[in-house]
């Protein structure tokens, strides 16, 4: 019997990614629902050569447009009730959760409850919310594999290992667009330039937090709470050749890397097949061609953004979602030309002073969004002056 899979975000890379995938393993998995927010052509398209049975899209207006678009039988639902109808279908095994930022939070928890097993691309939601999301999943003994490629590689070392002994976290970074750019010319690179990501292919939002290095940050707080380690036995180092996705030590100085070609189908293959392993059409490292594997330390002072990551993941509560929406929405602003990329980290850091923070143990769903729809409110208002 074939694995049924939902893919929420079906539209964007990461989505697109999985499907590719998916494409090449079709003996092994079908997809059952699929959803997007507004690229309903692209979502028709992929319904009509998957057949899921279900599609979803972010809100009714664009409900009568699909429909003229989509094979026959297929169902169509819309905004968050749809979501959360998706990843609790009975039909459903896997659901690969590829929708960006806080909006993912909710049917990340709805699927979780539904003793989905997920597959995470999603790096907002488990910051935002990690101790929620990793509770419930203990408690609903949900296994959630990691698709981001560093916590794709993370989970690999630690699951060859047996899990035990674990003493410290590498988090690679190729250092994004920006590592040898001098901070005082930021705002002199277009953003065009900015969204052209040296190694990966990815959409614009992360993209952005790669140029910031505010994705290294939330990744920090994302492996956190998904590995059940401190913050502070997380390090972060600048990998420019983008071959070693991250690095586990153990406590006999022992250190476990996982290595492959930048390519984000490889992480998303691991997450739907493990715990086996299949063929890929992914080119191996060539180690030759390579020749050199460089690491350093990030410049904490030209990318203030992972700096504030680190506070916010030691003050726990509600600060890493503030972090989260903070961000999402001042990259909204930059991207619509209405604030510099030099405006990001600072918009945040404003943001971030005015948090008050909720006590870890008081912490829930309602609380969470409560807190972003406040820090996303408060960014607008700082964006506006």
């Amino acid at each position: 019997m074939r694995v049924r899979v939902a893919i929420l975000g079906s539209t964007g890379s990461i989505g697109k990614s999985a499907l590719d995938v998916i494409s090449r393993l079709k003996k092994d998995f079908e997809v059952v629902s699929l959803s997007a927010n507004s690229d309903i052509s692209c979502l028709a398209a992929q319904a009509r050569t998957f057949r899921p049975k279900v599609v979803a899209v972010g809100n009714e207006s664009l409900v009568p447009g699909i429909k003229k678009l989509l094979p026959r039988g297929v169902r169509v639902v819309h905004g968050r009730e749809g979501l959360n109808e998706i990843v609790s279908q009975a039909d459903v095994d896997i659901v690969v959760m590829a929708i960006t930022g806080t909006a993912c939070i909710e049917p990340l928890v709805k699927a979780i409850g539904s003793g989905k097993r997920i597959a995470l691309a999603n790096k907002e939601a488990l910051v935002s919310a990690g101790p929620i999301i990793m509770n419930l999943a203990s408690l609903k003994k949900t296994m959630i594999i990691p698709v981001d490629s560093e916590h794709s590689a993370i989970f690999q070392c630690i699951d060859a290992s047996g899990g035990a002994g674990v003493s410290k976290i590498y988090l690679t970074g190729s250092g994004g667009p920006l590592l040898n750019v001098p901070k005082k010319d930021f705002d002199k690179i277009s953003s065009s330039r900015i969204l052209d990501h040296p190694k990966w292919k990815m959409g614009k939002k992360i993209s952005i937090d790669s140029a910031t290095m505010m994705n290294k940050g939330l990744e920090i707080i994302e492996a956190k709470y998904l590995f059940g380690i401190d913050d502070s036995a997380i390090e972060v180092l600048i990998h420019p050749e983008a071959i070693v996705h991250s690095m586990v030590e153990f406590v006999d100085g022992s250190v476990l890397a996982q290595m492959a070609t930048p390519d984000m189908r490889l992480p998303i293959q691991y997450a739907l097949t493990y715990p086996r392993r299949s063929r890929s059409a992914v080119k191996p490292v060539d180690f030759v061609k390579t020749a050199r594997l460089s690491f350093r330390k990030p410049d904490y002072k030209k990318f203030p953004c992972l700096g504030m990551a680190r506070s916010a993941a030691k003050a726990g509560g509600t600060a890493p979602a503030v972090l989260c929406a903070a961000d999402e929405e001042a990259i909204k602003w930059y991207l619509e030309g209405k604030i510099k990329f030099s405006d990001i980290p600072k918009v945040i850091e404003k943001v971030l002073v005015k948090i008050k923070v909720k006590s870890k143990p008081n912490l829930t769903v309602g609380g969470i969004l409560g807190a972003v729809s406040w820090a996303k409110e408060e960014t607008r208002s700082i964006c506006c002056r």
